[in-house]
């Protein structure tokens, strides 16, 4: 069984940054195309980042390109959000997500392809 534990949410103010972190246990995370999500109150979830299996090729949301980086440490099964000049709207719970198999270079944006999920660490934005 794999479990995911993200870690590194809380309060910060405007321009300020977070550095969030994904513990992968069970299984080898070479196996998985890794990605973060978010959620904010009374809004869906939505496609924040990903990374694929060899870490070469990363996606980003259009709201976060340029001020977020993706990145995963295989030896350490774990996955980072770096997460700079932080917004208002950049408030929510942070999700991370792994997706089973696949192409080594492959990445998707699409949350229901997408195998375990963790439960979450909060990120609030003050301005």
């Amino acid at each position: 069984q794999v479990q995911l534990v993200e870690s590194g949410g809380g309060l910060v103010q405007a321009g300020g940054s977070l550095r969030l972190t994904c513990a992968v246990s069970g299984r080898t995370i070479t196996n998985y195309v890794m990605a973060w999500f978010r959620q904010a109150p009374g809004k869906e979830r939505e496609f924040v980042a990903a990374i694929s299996r060899n870490g070469f090729t990363t996606r980003y949301a259009d709201s976060v390109r340029g001020r977020f980086t993706i990145s995963r440490d295989n030896a350490k099964n774990t996955v980072i959000l770096q997460m700079n000049s932080l917004k208002p709207e950049d408030t929510a719970v942070y999700y991370c997500a792994a997706r089973e198999g696949g192409n080594t270079s492959y990445v998707t944006r699409i949350s229901r392809t997408y195998d375990y999920w963790g439960q979450g660490t909060q990120v609030t934005v003050s301005s």
